[in-house]
């Protein structure tokens, strides 16, 4: 009998939810300094980091071509979905934490230390990868004379470590973590200088490139495609001249595809947008500032809107004005735009595009280090970190011990370690961020708040509510009130359960293989999802006003889940392996 209720005590520790004090949200120990416009920066800069220079062109040449715009549409209405999640939950819980504090409001304590835990890891992981790049862009304008006299004095040639300590990174990430230390206000201005100049510097490259743009970029034929290359091999002086008979046109399109506006096909639209889906990553960091923005029920809806909008045209412009300056078999992977200003004879607009990429770079740095702190301080704050990491500096108005230590933390990883084999972690804390989000706006929107909900509910209506409540399969369809009760709220609890499993199920099934048996699975999964989304469109919702709340519900956050799901669900297992190590380590520091 003890053991039983010791299991209990630890179910309910971990389903515990974090009770809201909705007379005191306001109140915080941190400075709320930050505008709508220092939301809309910090958002727009963490989103339109250095991918904008380089994703693009990787993507239109190996799996899109000119439909990349599509891609990229596609994928920013998907991250939309997510950003009106998002922005729902920062106008009902304006604290800071993120996907982290949202969570522990609705699904319990445990649910909320793994997406807490895990962001920690995708911030730490993202600062560190980003100050590497930083440098490597910084160096590639001296010639490479970092990286060649670190390999000179200092090389290391230890699997799983970097080629060099980079310590120039460890210098970028530390002089940023004193900034981000030293006050907010500080920090908000410096990232919208960077951000202002590189929305110009993009705005230059659309402006520039439409002026040099050819139509016919987006309708080479296969046979153009074989002739054009076969010429340029043979005036390369090419030791491998291209061979257009090697390649059956009726089948794969040669190495190019099929020329035109999709040359790839469907199936490489639908492989673009996934990897550009990761471009619109970063607006979530808005989501920690609940505590340091002025009006954060109002500000912070707005400011995860507007930095995604403006990215989404920022995205759009820059695809098709490289897929229009230049063929896409042309492009270059590594630095399109760069090459594809050469291509058109303007060499000289290199320069600022250069510019360009250091300032975005910049700012995606911030982006990723300014959250960081924040989390640490919210889940110490709980009880669920070291209590040490919630002290907020009496002048500075920052959790500074957090600051400090997460700042480090990052440097010591861009000095000694090879991130490549670590980036997809970033992918999987994000997208378990995002989910969560998605299904706690759902449960909320379905929970009974007694103050909103029944201040003018007649008694005779109570009464039917009470009686309705014993009858779960009449409340499936045909709830007798137009208020939430604990009843209809445990059916979209229940169903929302049976679409994440039916959606797991459905995702595994097709990426282990396109048998009839794994379609069949697939298609009983797809079925589940609609009854249950049918189940939960029949119940009442809360008529608690809120300052922004997400439309067409339950349809959004449900499309949301599905597809950040489906997502992870294509993570290879070394992800997954990687981390539960790191969930075993979280587990020593509570």
């Amino acid at each position: 009998m003890s053991s039983y209720s010791n299991c209990m005590d630890v179910l309910k520790a971990m389903t515990r939810k974090k009770p809201l004090d909705e007379d005191n949200m306001e109140n915080s120990k941190l400075d709320r300094v930050l505008t709508v416009f220092d939301l809309t920066a910090l958002g727009v800069g963490s989103t339109l980091g250095a991918g904008v220079y380089v994703l693009t062109g990787a993507v239109a040449k190996d799996n899109t071509g000119p439909s990349v715009v599509l891609a990229f549409m596609i994928a920013a209405l998907t991250s939309i979905l997510a950003g009106l999640c998002y922005a729902e939950f920062g106008a009902r819980v304006p604290k800071a934490g993120s996907g982290y504090v949202y969570s522990y409001v609705t699904v319990g304590e445990l649910t909320a230390f793994v997406i807490g835990w895990n962001l920690i890891l995708s911030y730490v992981i993202g600062a560190a990868s980003v100050a590497r790049a930083w440098t490597a862009n910084f160096d590639a304008l001296l010639n490479k004379t970092i990286e060649k006299t670190m390999l000179e004095c200092c090389e290391m040639d230890v699997p799983g470590l970097s080629n060099y300590p980079d310590i120039f990174a460890f210098g970028i990430v530390m002089l940023l973590t004193l900034l981000i230390a030293f006050g907010v206000k500080e920090f908000a201005i410096v990232n919208k200088i960077f951000t202002c100049l590189n929305v110009v510097v993009i705005l230059f490259v659309v402006i520039l490139g439409y002026t040099t743009a050819d139509l016919h970029n987006w309708q080479w034929t296969p046979q153009e495609i074989d002739e054009y290359m076969f010429n340029l091999s043979r005036a390369d002086n090419s030791t491998v001249v291209y061979n257009a008979s090697n390649f059956n046109h009726t089948e794969n399109g040669g190495p190019y595809g099929m020329g035109g506006f999709f040359p790839y096909g469907v199936t490489g639209l639908l492989s673009g947008t996934a990897t550009c889906f990761y471009a619109f990553v970063g607006f979530d960091c808005i989501a920690t500032t609940g505590e340091e923005a002025i009006n954060p029920q109002k500000s912070i809806p707005l400011g995860i809107v507007i930095s995604l909008v403006i990215c989404c045209i920022a995205y759009l412009g820059i695809s098709s004005a490289l897929t229009l300056m230049q063929p896409y078999f042309l492009l270059d992977k590594d630095a399109p735009l760069p090459y594809a200003f050469t291509y058109v004879g303007l060499d000289w607009a290199t320069y600022p595009v250069s510019v360009g990429a250091i300032c975005a770079l910049s700012t995606s740095l911030l982006g990723a280090m300014f959250p960081m702190p924040r989390i640490i301080y919210a889940m110490a704050m709980d009880g669920l970190l070291f209590k040490f990491l919630a002290k907020v500096d009496d002048r500075t108005k920052t959790p500074l011990v957090a600051t400090i230590i997460s700042g480090a933390g990052a440097g010591v990883m861009a000095v000694l370690f090879d991130l490549k084999a670590l980036v997809d972690l970033m992918s999987i804390g994000t997208l378990a961020a995002y989910t969560l989000v998605a299904a706690s706006v759902l449960l909320l929107r379905y929970q009974p708040d007694f103050r909103a909900d029944y201040a003018a509910t007649s008694k005779a209506e109570m009464d039917a509510t009470a009686e309705s409540s014993t009858n779960m399969l009449v409340n499936l369809v045909n709830p007798k009130l137009s208020v939430p009760t604990n009843a209809s709220s445990s059916i979209v609890n229940w169903c929302c359960a049976i679409i994440t499993l039916s959606t797991c199920a459905a995702s595994i099934a097709l990426r282990t293989g396109q048998e009839w048996i794994h379609i069949v699975i697939a298609c009983v999964g797809l079925v589940v999802i609609i009854g249950a989304t049918i189940v939960i469109s029949c119940q009442p919702q809360s008529t608690k006003v809120l300052s922004f709340s997400v439309p067409l519900v339950p349809l959004v956050p449900i499309l949301n889940m599905a597809i950040n799901i489906g997502l992870m669900i294509q993570l290879n297992a070394a992800t997954w392996y990687k981390m539960a190590i790191w969930m075993v380590i979280g587990q020593y520091s509570l």
